[in-house]
């Protein structure tokens, strides 16, 4: 059995770490340079950068800062936000992040998930989704882009499935009804997504305890979760966490 993976996100805005609750009321929370390289010394699978205004505001990555944080960390290291090109996702690349992740600009010009599976292959093109609970969808859910400003239409099951035959390597799903609530992850839709597509399936959206974590995990079938407030807040550690975990039963990476 493969191990699950522990991953910490950074969302990142105007070059400091922010959080909010389900993308409002963001307030900065520290350095993502200094967060990455505590985050790393934890123990941490893998590490998440969101830019989380970079398409809104129409630019690309900023990759200094992203220089800054690979330097730091010796471990899978995922980009997203202002990707927009195959020349984007080179340069992002060649900052020191082994992976990309596309939502916005993979909606508006699915092809780019295509060519930078072909160039890079598709272990380096995530498909990010940030979804939204929508009954008048085949499967119950909707996505959105910039941010959950703006609703895409796409029903969130066909999407994934989609991304991955166009090349998409692996999926983060974040459950925007649940993103920063610390009330549990979406374990319905985790799961629905986990069984439609053959890649991994990050869960994300929701974490407040090692336990969500555990029952997402199980019976969502996530191949790793994300977090951001659990470990932020200081209440957990990563290392807390994976001895949790291990203790459920769930082989993690000590």
């Amino acid at each position: 059995m493969l191990k699950k993976r522990i991953i910490v996100c950074l969302d990142v805005k105007d070059g400091r770490t922010t959080k909010g609750v389900k993308f409002l009321n963001n307030v900065d929370i520290g350095d993502p340079v200094e967060m990455a390289a505590k985050y790393y010394r934890q123990g941490v699978d893998e590490l998440v950068f969101y830019d989380i205004i970079a398409s809104a505001r129409g630019r690309g990555p900023i990759l200094e800062l992203i220089s800054k944080v690979a330097s730091q960390v010796f471990i899978p290291f995922c980009v997203g936000g202002g990707i927009n090109t195959i020349d984007d996702i080179r340069q992002t690349i060649l900052a020191g992040a082994e992976k990309v992740s596309l939502n916005s600009p993979a909606v508006k010009n699915p092809e780019l998930i295509k060519e930078g599976a072909k160039i890079f292959g598709s272990q380096c093109i995530v498909l990010g989704m940030d979804v939204k609970k929508d009954p008048s969808k085949p499967s119950g859910y909707g996505t959105t882009i910039h941010g959950g400003r703006i609703e895409t239409g796409l029903d969130a099951q066909e999407w994934a499935v989609k991304a991955v035959e166009l090349g998409a390597g692996e999926i983060v799903l974040n459950s925007m009804d649940a993103d920063g609530t610390k009330d549990g992850y979406d374990v319905q839709l985790t799961k629905m997504i986990s069984e439609a597509v053959p890649v991994p399936v990050i869960a994300s959206g929701g974490a407040g305890t090692p336990e969500h974590m555990a029952k997402v995990l199980t019976e969502g079938k996530a191949d790793a979760a994300l977090i951001a407030t659990m470990v932020h807040s200081g209440k957990y550690t990563v290392n807390s966490i994976k001895d949790s975990l291990k203790k459920d039963g769930i082989q993690v990476r000590l």
